[in-house]
């Protein structure tokens, strides 16, 4: 499939449009403390005019921003249309990120820098290798470009068994938890999973809509996956995804996980996963019997196969 050429000003209004109209229809009257008159509204959220009076702007200006036309749009009128639909902090930030989308070149022109690379130092393998628990690196489009051994047997139908399908150079969360059937019974909450999966992914698309990669797997995802691109429709974002990952392990059963995503300052678009479990719990006992299945059935081959190393 051929990658899709990075966004022009077009897609990146379309967007502010989808998102500011998505995020309208999700705040009722009551929610803002506007009197409710009896009677039918024919929208299920805000009005538009509505919308104006909270941000403290024309209803000709909101609207105008409503469908795109956002270049030149401050700081301060972005900040008040996100208290008026009651954005979230990723919310906010995503509204920024569209909003410099289309802003005339030097201005509000602030991206995170990302990597474009799917290599990691063969120090950072070493730290990998150091930790008891799973422990992986993801890259902005989602690709594990490192991962111990423990994370690879933690999600071993797609680092070792992967479908044809779905296999490509990176394990990827998104192509497996959209494309691969077996995702949905091993994540037992795999909506609530697939549901913070595209949210993150579409914070991360609006932070740098110039990512050649990450465009081609939302192309990709839609094309091939009705389920993502009816969530992709929905336009939330979201930071993080929910504590608790659970999964059902083919070789082990059940094991509940926190984990923690840290993004690596000395690879900025990079971010380490590391997992754990409750001490003496069933999900304990589940890691410790996984280990030692890894330990057996994982071949030093296998591990080193699918960890390429940069050099420095």
């Amino acid at each position: 499939m051929s990658q899709p050429s990075p966004p022009d000003s077009a897609d990146a209004r379309a967007e502010i449009k989808d998102f500011l109209t998505t995020r309208r229809a999700k705040v009722t009257p009551q929610m803002v403390g506007l009197p409710v008159v009896a009677g039918h509204r024919r929208v299920p959220g805000l009005r538009r005019e509505e919308v104006a009076m909270l941000a403290g702007v024309s209803v000709d200006y909101y609207t105008r921003l409503e469908r795109g036309n956002a270049a030149g749009v401050s700081e301060e009128v972005l900040d008040a249309l996100a208290s008026a639909l009651l954005l979230d902090d990723a919310e906010r930030q995503h509204l920024v990120d569209l909003a410099r989308a289309v802003a005339p070149t030097g201005r509000m022109r602030r991206r995170r820098g990302r990597t474009k690379s799917c290599a990691v130092r063969p120090d950072t393998q070493w730290l990998l290798d150091a930790m008891p628990t799973p422990a992986a690196v993801r890259n902005g489009s989602g690709d594990y470009v490192a991962a111990n051994t423990m994370a690879r047997a933690l999600y071993s139908p797609m680092f070792v068994d992967p479908l044809p399908e779905v296999a490509a150079k990176h394990p990827n969360m998104a192509r497996f938890v959209f494309l691969d059937p077996r995702a949905h019974t091993f994540f037992p909450n795999w909506q609530a999973g697939a549901e913070d999966l595209v949210a993150m992914l579409r914070l991360s698309a609006g932070e740098d809509p110039t990512d050649s990669c990450l465009q081609a797997l939302i192309g990709e995802l839609c094309t091939r996956s009705r389920e993502f691109a009816d969530l992709w429709a929905r336009h939330d974002v979201r930071y993080v995804c929910r504590s608790e990952k659970v999964v059902n392990h083919p070789i082990v059963g059940e094991i509940h996980l926190c984990y923690e995503p840290a993004a690596m300052a000395t690879t900025p678009g990079m971010t380490m996963l590391i997992y754990g479990v409750e001490p003496g719990s069933p999900s304990a006992e589940a890691l410790r019997l996984l280990s030692s299945w890894a330990a057996t059935e994982l071949t030093p081959t296998e591990t080193a196969a699918s960890q390429p190393a940069a050099p420095r």
